[in-house]
């Protein structure tokens, strides 16, 4: 199974890119964040045509997460358990129901907390503090399952180019850093560490200053394992080259293989 997270920077805006990706790529289950379109004018015609089933939980002009694939959906819950009051549509959860054994999937598209003297960055590591309770709680069922997304987190100088353009911000925050590595450190695997060990691979190159023509990026998309589906991991990938298409988003796709 082919698992692909992916931050689109506004689905109808990216949509041409997206299907071309989706059918050089091929994968069978899509995380989608940053959609920035409501349920109702998400364009899922164009994406079922593809052969996908589709999730989506989603907000005008904001956020947006959806999930895509190829496989039955089941047992959909949108929001991130801990805040009822959360509005912001930023969580959204399935399990994909293959012949062989299901895999319960998750796309996140976590806040970004800047700036970072303000209730943002508050919400931030709250948010963070949530997902890790989340992630603690799937954890006792021994499920397969992998939580994707934008965690708008950089977790080490080996993920960015140069950390003094970045000291300060809230993605580099010891905060930030110490709250992402506590969700780790609860026994899942950063499926493109454990893949690769070369540092600067990044996924995402701002729109300006010449980010991505400099290759000034930072690593902030990530595929999350639990300990049964980091041990059916076969293979974890950036696909940094979409990043050079046209009108493409300021993210590229990241892609796992987990054995079914």
């Amino acid at each position: 199974m082919k698992i692909i997270t992916w931050n689109v920077n506004s689905l109808k805006a990216r949509l041409p890119v997206v299907l071309d990706y989706l059918r050089e790529a091929k994968p069978d289950v899509v995380l989608l964040q940053e959609t920035k379109c409501t349920d109702d004018s998400f364009p899922a015609l164009e994406i079922e045509a593809l052969g996908y089933n589709i999730a989506r939980h989603g907000q005008k002009t904001y956020n947006g997460v959806a999930i895509l694939s190829k496989y039955p959906l089941e047992d959909v819950c949108s929001g991130l358990a801990g805040d009822a009051a959360d509005e912001q549509a930023r969580y959204l959860e399935a399990v994909i129901s293959t012949p062989g054994r299901p895999v319960r999937v998750a796309s996140i598209y976590a806040p970004n907390g800047n700036p970072a003297d303000t209730p943002k960055f508050d919400y931030k590591l709250q948010w963070l503090r949530r997902l890790h309770q989340h992630a603690k709680n799937l954890l006792p069922d021994e499920e397969a399952f992998v939580l994707g997304g934008d965690l708008n987190v950089i977790l080490s100088e080996d993920d960015l180019y140069d950390p003094r353009a970045w000291e300060g911000d809230a993605l580099f925050r010891p905060e930030s850093i110490n709250a992402m590595r506590s969700i780790l450190n609860l026994g899942l695997t950063d499926a493109y560490r454990a893949c690769h060990t070369e540092p600067h691979r990044y996924t995402f190159w701002d729109y300006q200053a010449g980010a991505w023509t400099k290759d000034h990026g930072i690593r902030i998309d990530y595929l999350l394992l639990s300990p049964q589906a980091a041990d059916r991991l076969a293979a974890c990938a950036i696909d940094k080259h979409v990043r050079g298409w046209e009108r493409p988003s300021d993210h590229v796709p990241v892609w796992a293989e987990i054995r079914e």
